[in-house]
């Protein structure tokens, strides 16, 4: 299958779903790991232009779990994942609001 194939295929799939969220703004995190890879971050923008040129009102919300992960290593804090979500105790929660707010500087 050709390249132009799979991508008529994938909006085909997707046109029940691009109708339903026509116009509305739809939140898409933007995880620290597609930040720092180039091609993932590429392919993340090109996506969030094309969701605008179908009608809908994309907005990305960053993540940062990179950055979070290396502060709370250089604090000797604990991380804890349950089912693949990390566990926020209040050292981890006053670690991720200064790691955000360093990130908006």
């Amino acid at each position: 299958m050709s390249d132009v194939a799979k991508k008529v295929e994938t909006l085909m799939e997707a046109m029940p779903y691009l109708e339903k969220y026509q116009g509305k703004v739809i939140v898409i995190k933007y995880g620290g790991n597609a930040m720092i890879n180039d091609e993932l971050k590429d392919a993340v923008l090109h996506d969030v232009v094309m969701l605008k040129l179908l009608g809908l009102k994309p907005v990305l919300s960053h993540g940062g779990g990179p950055g979070i992960n290396k502060m709370l290593e250089k604090l000797n804090i604990p991380v804890q994942f349950i089912n693949g979500l990390r566990y926020t105790s209040e050292d981890i929660m006053r670690c991720l609001l200064y790691t955000s707010d360093a990130a908006d500087e």
